[in-house]
């Protein structure tokens, strides 16, 4: 579904990102982790084009999307949940997630995906006609996720879904991204939550200083010495 060959990028004269390889396939959980700064989030934003990488190619499928903006990577069905959240405070819960089906293509399923949403975030539905900046981080994190899902992705980026929350709501985020994919979405996850995001993982990457360094299956890098020394304090 999305191959990475070769990507690399640079803020300026800095480069972030080197050669790096990667590879999503339809229906998997695939994760990326790694230490702060180690070039995960700026993965993302490469793929769903808030960024441009210096050079490599990055395919979905089978389109190349280096020509291409963000808002056309979404009309493909290839969507990102940004990294602390990013709610509109001002707009109620209900607000919120309409505006994640304002692309034409989402538009006809709008009230369907309310729905859905709501059954998977029962707290949403009790909050429907809240203000989104009122509510706890972990209820604005579930509200992130369903806006993104109201525009129908194929692919779902999740970066950092899991930061700044309670050991409860890092419980319950997990469960929902594991439903999610159960209900037919691809999911590519970026994540410091090394062991959680490894155990729900198909496959998974470590990324360090900007380069890919292991991968393997969420099973096999659970047990990689490295990863249990330098992630997991083992």
């Amino acid at each position: 579904m999305l191959t990475i060959d070769k990507l690399n990028f640079s803020y300026g004269d800095m480069q972030v990102l080197w050669n790096i390889d990667l590879q999503v396939n339809e229906g998997e959980i695939v994760t990326v982790v790694g230490a702060n700064g180690a070039g995960k989030s700026t993965t993302l934003k490469n793929i769903s084009r808030l960024v441009k990488q210096t050079s490599g190619s990055i395919t979905f499928q089978g389109e190349e999307l280096k020509g291409l903006e963000s808002h056309q990577v979404v009309e493909r069905g290839l969507v990102q949940v940004p990294e602390g959240r990013k709610i509109f405070p001002e707009m109620t819960v209900l607000e919120n997630l309409r505006m994640g089906s304002f692309i034409k293509s989402a538009r006809p399923d709008r009230e369907t995906n309310v729905e859905r949403v709501f059954s998977m975030f029962p707290r949403l539905k009790e909050r429907e006609k809240q203000l989104g900046g009122t509510m706890s981080g972990g209820e604005q994190q579930m509200l992130a996720i369903g806006r993104g899902l109201m525009a129908n992705p194929k692919l779902l980026l999740l970066d950092e879904p899991s930061l700044g929350l309670s050991p409860l709501f890092v419980k319950i985020i997990f469960e929902i991204i594991q439903e999610i994919n159960k209900q037919g979405v691809t999911i590519l996850l970026v994540e410091q939550n090394v062991f959680q995001s490894l155990k729900i993982a198909n496959r998974a990457y470590v990324l360090e200083t900007g380069r890919v360094v292991l991968s393997g299956s969420g099973s096999e890098l659970l047990s990689n010495d490295h990863v249990k020394k330098a992630f997991l304090g083992m």
